[in-house]
């Protein structure tokens, strides 16, 4: 989709439908992917696609109601004839969804928890890229692969149904079920990283590593509850690990101050290191409407077909 100048996620009408604590509640996943799609194209200037593969492929003659923004104006300049640029794979690529459904996920400070929100986000955006035809699939891990659903065309509503029962499980690793997923995507696509990230920046960049350099476009989204971020909490009690389910007593007021500069210095180490390997990071507090998750996903496959034409 071609984004106009201007556009920002809050002036986008069909933000009304997005509140996640509001969408939790319908209980009806397809629903509400429909839903807040809907809501959000409608509240956009429409284009012909959403943000398919743009691998250049030939000119061909431009011939009336042709889209003057492909016109090649450098080819015109030297030949004065009109040329349109013409792109491989602009449909049915492959879009695939790898969702952390580990312990930690589980988490929510209000009444939507982090795998609550990272559900609907799935949801929204493989519809959204269902929308132009092309081929969605979708993967939960933990420590280990728990579910896999391979792109297709006709994996829409497998894909829903997988979502519809997800139930966070086991503690959370990154490495092995990454590695081992990286396996299956050999054909070029978009891949979408929904994680809360509960590991060292170092790790987490080479966890992702064999999904970026096998030739797939990553987009990481990085999860986190809004008491995650600011740490609001107000009485003394034992924290417990998400993880790993140790205790530790703990007094909020005196670590605060010291445990949100912790948690912004991870969020700027994972943004510096993902940018370093052409990466979009985007974080996103649970709390906050799913257009913003929309809005930086179209903006980012936006980047990157202005930088290939």
């Amino acid at each position: 989709m071609s984004l106009q100048a201007g556009h920002s996620p809050a002036a986008i009408p069909g933000a009304r439908f997005m509140d996640p604590s509001v969408l939790a509640r319908i209980g009806n996943l397809e629903l509400v992917a429909r839903a807040v799609v809907d809501g959000f194209i409608n509240g956009m200037h429409k284009a012909p696609y959403f943000g398919a593969s743009v691998d250049f492929a030939e000119h061909r003659g431009y011939v009336p109601g042709d889209d003057v923004r492909r016109m090649d104006w450098r080819v015109w300049a030297r030949t004065d004839r009109y040329y349109i640029k013409e792109y491989e794979a602009e449909s049915n690529m492959n879009f695939s969804v790898l969702m952390d459904v580990s312990k930690s996920m589980a988490y929510g400070s209000g009444s939507v928890t982090k795998l609550d929100y990272a559900r609907i986000l799935s949801a929204c955006l493989t519809t959204l890229v269902h929308h132009q035809r092309d081929r969605v699939g979708f993967v939960a891990f933990d420590s280990e692969i728990v579910e896999h659903v391979p792109p297709s065309a006709k994996h829409m509503e497998t894909v829903l149904h997988v979502l519809d029962r997800l139930k966070p499980g086991r503690p959370g690793n990154l490495r092995a079920p990454l590695h081992r997923v990286a396996e299956h995507f050999g054909r070029r696509g978009i891949i979408v990283l929904i994680s809360d990230f509960y590991e060292d920046p170092e790790a987490v960049i080479e966890a992702i590593s064999p999904l970026r350099f096998r030739g797939n476009e990553l987009i990481v989204f990085h999860l986190l509850d809004p008491a995650e971020l600011d740490f609001s909490f107000t009485d003394a009690s034992a924290f417990e690990d998400l993880e790993t389910g140790e205790q530790m007593p703990v007094v909020p007021d005196g670590l605060r101050e010291e445990y949100r500069a912790l948690v912004q210095a991870h969020i700027a180490a994972l943004q510096q290191r993902c940018a370093e390997v052409r990466v979009d990071y985007n974080m996103l507090d649970t709390s906050k409407p799913l257009d913003h998750a929309l809005f930086r996903f179209l903006s980012a496959r936006e980047r990157k077909m202005r930088a290939r034409q």
